[in-house]
């Protein structure tokens, strides 16, 4: 029995290297649970400057948008400096809780696989946001903020490969929400609320408790 056990952890262990020798694995679910808060807040603060409560349509988002000025600011400034403030602070997050858990399990934070994990989230997340400046030239605002799920979504799935599977699917979720949101324009806002907010939450603490 016990050499049966020694065997056992020795297969463990292998796997363990394999894994860490081709999957960045030091992601946290903590961050999911951070960026998903923040995003919440983001949204919250768009209903507060738009003065409009989430699923109630009297009229749509993006039409209320270019009419109003709050704050000391037009739209356009409120929704840049509203993405800024969530991307920093999701970003922010995100390097605190995934430092801590590399340094915990001993492993490096910066190393060949977090490289390529970046580069291959930021082809299409760069090509998402060179897409949205266009919309937003154009005019076709209400199309940006389900853009931003389907581009972000592309980005989980590129970068899957390099780290845990699970992101993958929270990638087609995304996707998906996004496709929806594209044909339902009116809840892009509430849609997107979903999306980066509530699924973030819950991937999350899935992740925490299946990992961690």
């Amino acid at each position: 029995m016990n050499e049966r056990n020694e065997h056992l952890e020795t297969l463990q262990e292998i796997r363990s290297l394999m894994e860490r020798s081709s999957r960045f694995i030091s992601l946290s679910g903590l961050s999911g649970v951070a960026a998903g808060v923040f995003a919440l807040a983001g949204a919250a603060m768009v209903y507060v400057y738009l003065g409009t409560t989430p699923f109630e349509h009297k009229q749509l988002y993006y039409v209320i948008a270019q009419t109003t000025s709050k704050w000391g600011l037009d739209y356009i400034s409120f929704f840049l400096l509203d993405a800024i403030l969530i991307l920093v602070g999701a970003l922010s997050c995100g390097i605190f809780f995934t430092t801590r858990k590399a340094r915990r399990k001993g492993q490096k934070t910066w190393d060949a696989l977090a490289q390529r994990l970046v580069i291959n989230m930021a082809i299409p997340l760069s090509t998402g946001a060179a897409v949205c400046l266009a919309m937003l030239y154009h005019g076709q605002i209400e199309f940006i903020i389900p853009s931003t799920l389907v581009f972000y979504g592309l980005a989980l799935v590129n970068a899957s490969k390099y780290t845990l599977t699970d992101i993958r699917y929270l990638g087609f979720l995304e996707i998906a929400l996004g496709i929806i949101g594209l044909f339902n324009i009116g809840y892009g806002l509430e849609i997107w609320a979903i999306g980066f907010g509530i699924l973030h939450i819950v991937y999350g603490i899935i992740m925490y408790f299946k990992y961690e």
